[in-house]
């Protein structure tokens, strides 16, 4: 632009503004001035009370979720035991042996006990021996009258331990068991036994146990069965322990009494 024209524009400017040269404002501060401005309102501070308050329910909140934690935990384990034995008593886990079918006034399991109880004597005879042990904590003297039975996959035997209370009490006993290998539980099913049950002997009293048992001739179709020639029956007494409610502690208050 030359300057006649810059004079001409100029002149023009000054005549439309009364004779005077218009303002030209910078365009940020158009933006920024325009409207109304608005002022952050102050919010008050909370009151004692409801600091109180919002404490009090977030404490409430936490404690309840501990006291569901720890009622869950007191129930899974009071339930958790009885539920391993009877996994185990049905699975052969953890080397317990099999309850068999037919113990029970059911009419199938008669039939089915009845079926899986013959002896197949083409195979060969497996030697089952017997151990006992007795907790440090009780006074008694447990034995196996037998030290070994040979038997056929299907046929039954019958045992015998014996025990004797050396002390001058009464005393309440529980018996644990277990087979090994381990992989021959679920094939040892037991008919009849003393595990698990109170057995009270009187002082200096002596009685037989007896186990009547048979080994599954299914066994005889698990590779895993292969090779093994001989199977332990391992019974543990300890002295009976009860809580508050007169109810038989679990398992692991047993074993913890044998370790101590």
């Amino acid at each position: 632009m030359n300057s006649a024209t810059t004079k001409r524009a100029l002149g023009w400017l000054y005549s439309s503004r009364g004779g005077r040269t218009a303002q030209i404002r910078p365009r940020w501060r158009t933006f920024f001035s325009s409207g109304p401005v608005r002022r952050a309102t102050q919010q008050e501070p909370p009151s004692f009370e409801q600091v109180r308050a919002a404490y009090k329910y977030k404490n409430r909140t936490t404690m309840n979720y501990t006291f569901s934690i720890i009622l869950g935990t007191v129930a899974f384990s009071y339930g958790s035991v009885p539920m391993y034995k009877m996994i185990c008593a049905t699975t052969g886990w953890g080397g317990q042996p099999v309850r068999a079918p037919g113990h029970g006034p059911s009419g199938d399991d008669e039939m089915e006990l009845s079926e899986r109880l013959k002896p197949v004597t083409s195979a060969k005879r497996i030697k089952v021996t017997f151990n006992a042990c007795v907790s440090d904590v009780l006074p008694w003297k447990f034995v196996p009258q037998q030290r070994e039975v040979r038997v056929l996959p299907g046929e039954t035997a019958l045992a015998f331990y014996k025990a004797t209370n050396n002390s001058d009490q009464d005393i309440i006993g529980v018996a644990t068991y277990s087979v090994t290998p381990a992989q021959v539980a679920p094939y040892f099913s037991k008919i009849q036994c003393f595990c698990f049950e109170e057995q009270r002997l009187n002082a200096g009293e002596t009685v037989d146990m007896p186990v009547f048992f048979y080994l599954d001739p299914d066994l005889l179709q698990d590779l895993n069965m292969r090779g093994i020639e001989t199977v332990t029956l391992n019974y543990t007494f300890f002295k009976a322990r009860y809580d508050n409610n007169g109810e038989i502690k679990d398992l692991r208050g047993w074993v913890e009494q044998k370790s101590s």
